[in-house]
């Protein structure tokens, strides 16, 4: 079985899907002749053809509108927003039209439409390159929002994304592009070709959404991540020698509530952590959830780690969002509780 980059293993994911469906057609910023600005397209229009592998003007609204109208009359698009910074302009788009299609036309229109966007930080991006807007998604009814950590899950989601009727709005960690981070700025990446999920099966299969993985297997606590805090969590709980399960959720809408409630009622003990910004986050939505369906099992109040309440740093950009130290320090306050 080869082993794969993420970005190697979501251009193969898209191969596969445009092989088997001559309806899925690709394109956005740069994503044809040149490959994409992260390559995750590279060799898609060599193969399939200006038709179904092309370039967009920059205008978000526009890319997303086209395949919005594309989608309900029969095409599979599978679009790129060349970072999630960008996607504010198509905002109205998605939330307006993609998602309210199937219910406004009473089932008569669906929109089977894949919107990819690189997120987070990591790269030195700056506030307009580095944000995590995955809760203004997982708030919108009709919506379905997936987050992959490793190339294994990236290429099986993202295939049952684009062969998915409704619209799903797929997160690509950037810092996970090319292999995971230990999750401290000082030391070197993990090369995927000794991760464990980097090895990738060849042509199709599926990853179904709504259905966690568990990373580590802990009794003492569970850590909800998602992303790149999925590595990060799995450090934390490494070097502060912490008894942690770690659940990688993979897909936020729909949501995998069995295995964390299951989880949670064996450990006694929840932290929730991602890398966005705290207020509003989706990591309040998972408190409220596991506050209602396993609150007579909790031995300690629910501890969040998220980034700060400011907007994304240039500097300092890994004091901002969580490290495996700020975890680990987390994760003892809830076993003190």
């Amino acid at each position: 079985m080869p082993t794969m980059t993420m970005i190697e293993s979501i251009r193969d994911a898209h191969a596969v899907a445009m092989e088997a469906d001559e309806t899925v057609v690709v394109f956005g910023e740069d994503v044809g002749y040149f490959g994409g600005v992260f390559r995750c397209t590279q060799g898609l229009q060599k193969r399939f053809g200006k038709t179904r592998c092309f370039d967009a003007p920059i205008n978000e609204s526009g890319i997303v509108g086209a395949a919005i109208g594309m989608a309900a009359h029969g095409l599979r698009p599978c679009i790129e927003i060349q970072f999630a910074d960008y996607m504010y302009p198509a905002y109205d788009q998605i939330v307006s039209e993609a998602a309210r299609i199937r219910y406004r036309s009473a089932g008569d229109f669906t929109v089977p439409l894949t919107i990819r966007m690189p997120v987070g930080g990591g790269i030195f991006g700056g506030e307009t390159h580095s944000q995590s807007p995955e809760a203004l998604f997982t708030h919108v009814a009709g919506l379905k929002t997936v987050i992959p950590s490793n190339p294994y899950d990236a290429k099986g989601l993202l295939i049952t994304s684009i062969e998915d009727d409704d619209p799903v709005i797929f997160l690509e960690p950037k810092r996970l592009y090319n292999g995971p981070f230990d999750g401290y700025h000082d030391r070197p990446v993990i090369p995927w070709s000794k991760h464990p999920l980097s090895e990738v099966p060849e042509g199709h299969y599926k990853v179904p959404l709504g259905r966690a993985a568990i990373r580590r297997p802990g009794s003492a606590v569970t850590v909800l991540a998602y992303g790149t805090m999925v590595h990060v969590a799995l450090a934390a709980a490494r070097d502060f020698n912490i008894d942690a399960e770690v659940i990688d959720l993979r897909s936020l809408v729909p949501l995998d509530l069995d295995t964390i409630i299951t989880s949670v009622k064996k450990t006694g003990r929840c932290a929730v952590v991602h890398e966005a910004t705290l207020t509003s986050g989706f990591g309040a939505e998972l408190c409220s959830l596991v506050q209602k369906h396993a609150f007579y099992y909790l031995e300690s109040p629910i501890e969040r780690i998220a980034g700060y309440d400011t907007p994304y740093p240039h500097a300092q950009e890994w004091a901002y969002f969580p490290g495996p130290d700020r975890i680990g320090h987390a994760l003892s306050r809830v076993l003190e509780g």
